[in-house]
């Protein structure tokens, strides 16, 4: 891939990714998770992702998939599909 397309699709994650975690507790969850699997407080998770999504700071290849992964898992409370109309 040549850096505009990495950079392309970087952006793409990025606006998906801040739209998946403005969903309430979605930010917190994942900072529990990747404080209890890397270490570290949630807090200090928390801010790191912030600053991920705030564009100040880029996350390594094994966090943005650990993130991607995380957001990949469909949620509990997410509505059961309905039967099909056709």
């Amino acid at each position: 891939m040549s850096p505009e397309a990495d950079r392309s699709f970087y952006e793409a994650w990025l606006r998906r990714t801040r739209r998946q975690l403005n969903a309430s507790g979605r930010l917190t969850q994942i900072a529990t998770v990747l404080a209890h699997d890397l270490g570290g407080g949630a807090d200090h998770w928390i801010a790191r992702l912030r600053e991920i999504l705030d564009g100040t700071a880029n996350p390594s290849l094994d966090l943005l998939i650990r993130i991607e992964g995380f957001l990949s898992v469909p949620r509990d409370d997410a509505p059961e599909p309905g039967p099909s109309l056709f």
